[in-house]
């Protein structure tokens, strides 16, 4: 996932953006409310990470801005402030989700994946909400643990980050350009195969040994991740 953090302390901001980038995802960051809502109208995230109290803007005004402007991006508000009022406040501003201050990384995670889940994956197969499931390929969202079939695999960061924008995005070319920019953030730069090489360890371990392959190459557009088999 791409996700901005707009927080003003230093110490939750690091602590909230190395953890995301250590579980794979791309993290920018602002450290008041004008900086957020710049970045925030400038770029597409999967998902926003937003304090309340910020300099210059404060949190809820840059909600309800962007949710004024028909931006329906999920959002998880952080505030210090416990009082059952102040949770109704942000969650009626648009909030998918609201945690007080302090909290543990797990469930910041957890919470994350839950509202993504809700806006922009595949409906997940049976009771358990956290699944992903495609033919006999099960991916657990808040494990980060991956099946296919009766193997287990396991995955680096970037690779499970690759299997869950695939997943997203099911059916769907995904080009190398944007591959490029929601896993690593950074220009494109034509001559590089770091796309093609994360490609081809996903694809090893994703489809290694089944005669069913979900992961194709189209090739002079990229990736596509196929459902309809």
């Amino acid at each position: 996932m791409r996700v901005l953090v707009i927080e003003d302390d230093r110490k939750i901001q690091e602590f909230v953006s190395r953890g995301l980038r250590q579980e794979g995802h791309t993290v920018e960051v602002a450290t008041t409310g004008t900086e957020g809502l710049a970045l925030w109208e400038a770029h597409r995230y999967d998902a926003v990470v937003l304090d309340i109290m910020l300099p210059e803007v404060d949190g809820l005004r840059v909600l309800k801005h962007m949710r004024n402007n028909g931006d329906l991006t999920p959002v998880l508000v952080l505030s210090a402030k416990v009082a059952v009022d102040d949770r109704v406040s942000g969650l009626q501003s648009g909030a998918d989700d609201y945690m007080i201050k302090p909290f543990s990384f797990t469930e910041l995670s957890a919470r994350l994946q839950a509202i993504t889940r809700r806006t922009s994956a595949p409906p997940a197969k049976g009771k358990n909400a956290t699944l992903l499931t495609v033919g006999n390929l099960r991916v657990d969202l808040l494990r980060r643990t991956v099946v296919r079939g009766d193997k287990k695999i396991d995955l680096q960061p970037r690779e499970f980050a690759l299997l869950d924008l695939l997943m997203r995005n099911p059916n769907r070319p995904l080009t190398k350009t944007l591959i490029l920019e929601r896993i690593w953030d950074f220009t494109f730069d034509p001559q590089t195969n770091i796309v093609d090489v994360l490609v081809c360890r996903l694809r090893n371990k994703i489809d290694a040994g089944f005669d069913t392959k979900l992961i194709h190459t189209l090739r002079g557009v990229g990736y596509v991740f196929r459902m309809d088999q």
